[in-house]
């Protein structure tokens, strides 16, 4: 796998101008240092060592007392005998020992992978085969659902448990208690397990270890939206040039602002945007063990985050339900939240000026993909509106729209086509997958690494993008291109729809036709039919955007990160099943 090359932006391109947005305060191109993620934390634990870094049910952890785990950690691998290269799965929620764990490794040259809590066990089995982790860390409550099932065909070299209480500053007669009234969850774990807090118990001592920024620190699951997850392998150099970037991007950020945490950590996005560049920059990550309670959630925000300067990352779906809440008005969010960036998905208007009046914080879209360590592109903080784009490429980054279909044409502002980027965060490739590797990173004349996006939008005069849906996910109806997002946007103006997702499904006479599935508002249920809104559909959209087959549904599924799950939707449909059964 090739290490990233690339050049400085030429700063006369257009969305660098501030007639695009681009803020006075963020520089167009950065010199980014040659260090490691450990020698980040080091850095900033020097200078920020008596600090809040993290919060965790009600407990705060402080720079100095992170890296001293860090090391102490990092010792203890070490004498298990890990070495650079080796990989370790850490199958945890959002916590401090997730924080101590991923920089303990990377201090070691070991590579993270993290696996999302939530997977069935023959997805956590795949990951491990993909990756091929032989330690594992992992929350005990979590072993006997998840682990034991698949115990037999694990290759696991050392297991580690933990217990989501074990760092909390509590009295250690409330953590028993806690755990026997069963508020905090535990569960039987293998008998050979290690204990992570004996293991912190180690005295640190110099370590013969040379990391280089270049090496491997993470292999993180893409998506699986063009089929089975992958693993992108993302350098040091990858993840922490991202830190920088978003540091640089949301120029309001100074040291001991609050990064609100829901969007979990091993997900590229929270490890980015909550790990990565609140450690860089000096200020603190509230961390919560899974997404709570709208209510809970605004309290916390209330009552420990600073004034002025909280931040918050997350899905278009957690700033919708904050707008919604009927309660968000007894609670000062005004006076905390500054600015909030939306991702994993488009960014309606409606729910970014319905958010904005109650909260006073500013909402930008961001855009992003794990290949790209992830963040590509956000929304400026600044006076220039660019809802509805994912606004303008971080400092240190290009992008271009090319021909779709061949890769190599760069397409006139205003016409369609994939969308490529380059610059520092591309990541090296996908893990033991050579020919998905060159389909997606491609060396272009310019001698540089792109990347193929697999998203399709336009790019306007002033070099900021639109996109309309995944180039994998376009719809061919009698020959006729139809985008998902385009159709969903459209149904989304029936005052009765809640939310839709649409997808392709085979059909005999048109190649492929449109699938919508639907959530009606309560008080539209039973108010309207399927025929009705096909019809209503055929008057409001030309013939051929208009759904063939439309469903109603509860709920919408959606990953943990609020990105809407098309395929499990068209993969569980009879007419889907149907075609591939016969294949």
């Amino acid at each position: 796998m090739a290490n990233q090359n690339f050049t400085r932006v030429d700063e006369s391109k257009p969305w660098l101008q501030a007639a695009a947005g681009w803020p006075d305060k963020v520089p167009k191109n950065i010199d980014f240092p040659r260090i490691t993620l450990y020698e980040m934390l080091a850095a900033s634990a020097a200078k920020y060592s008596d600090c809040k870094a993290a919060w965790f049910l009600d407990s705060f952890m402080t720079y100095g007392e992170i890296l001293g785990h860090v090391d102490a950690f990092a010792q203890s691998l070490r004498k298990l005998g890990l070495r650079k290269g080796d990989v370790v799965a850490l199958i945890l929620p959002s916590c401090f020992q997730y924080v101590i764990a991923y920089y303990a490794c990377a201090k070691l040259g070991v590579i993270v992978t993290g696996i999302n809590p939530t997977y069935k066990p023959g997805e956590i089995l795949h990951q491990l085969n993909i990756t091929g982790a032989r330690t594992l860390i992992f929350l005990d409550a979590l072993y006997e659902p998840l682990l034991k099932p698949i115990e037999q065909d694990l290759h696991i070299h050392h297991w580690i448990k933990t217990n989501v209480a074990d760092l909390l500053k509590l009295a250690d007669w409330k953590k028993w208690m806690a755990k026997k009234l069963k508020k905090i969850p535990t569960g039987p774990v293998p008998s050979e397990s290690l204990c992570f807090l004996d293991l912190l118990k180690a005295k640190p001592e110099p370590l013969r270890v040379t990391v280089a920024p270049d090496d491997v620190a993470t292999y993180i699951m893409t998506g699986g939206t063009t089929g089975v997850p992958k693993a992108a392998v993302l350098s040091h150099y990858n993840c922490l040039c991202n830190a920088i970037q978003v540091g640089a991007w949301m120029w309001t950020m100074v040291p001991g602002a609050c990064m609100v945490g829901i969007l979990p950590l091993f997900h590229s996005f929270g490890m980015t945007a909550i790990m990565n560049t609140v450690l860089y920059c000096g200020m603190w990550m509230m961390l919560f063990p899974r997404p709570p309670e709208t209510e809970v959630l605004v309290k916390t925000i209330c009552e420990i985050a600073p004034d002025d300067q909280t931040y918050f990352p997350g899905a278009e779906v957690m700033f919708q339900r904050i707008a919604d809440f009927p309660d968000v008005g007894k609670y000062t969010l005004s006076k905390k939240l500054y600015g909030c960036i939306s991702g994993a998905g488009p960014l309606h208007r409606n729910v970014k000026e319905r958010f904005e009046k109650l909260t006073g914080a500013r909402l930008i879209e961001g855009y992003g993909l794990s290949e790209a360590s992830p963040v590509v592109s956000g929304g400026p903080i600044s006076d220039v509106d660019t809802t509805g784009t994912i606004g303008l490429a971080l400092p240190g980054l290009q992008w271009k729209i090319v021909d779709m279909f061949t890769g190599d044409r760069e397409m006139p502002v205003g016409e369609s086509g994939e969308l490529i980027m380059t610059g520092p965060t591309v990541m090296q490739g996908y893990l033991n997958n050579p020919a998905e590797t060159a389909d997606t990173v491609r060396v272009r004349e310019d001698g540089l690494r792109w990347l193929y996006t697999g998203d399709i939008g336009f790019m306007d005069a002033h070099g900021r993008v639109t996109l309309n849906d995944r180039k994998k996910q376009l719809i061919k109806v009698k020959g006729y291109s139809v985008f998902p997002t385009e159709v969903e946007q459209l149904m989304g103006a029936h005052e009765g729809i809640l939310e839709v997702a649409v997808a392709g499904l085979p059909d005999p006479e048109t190649g492929e036709a449109i699938k919508a599935w639907v959530v009606l508002k309560d008080e539209w249920a039973g108010k309207v039919t399927v025929e009705e809104l096909k019809a209503w559909c055929k008057a409001n959209m030309t013939h051929y955007k208009a759904p063939k087959h439309v469903e109603f549904i509860k709920e919408i599924p959606k990953t943990l990160v609020g990105k809407v799950m098309r395929r499990e939707l068209q993969e569980n449909d009879p007419l889907y099943k149907a075609k591939h059964a016969k294949a």
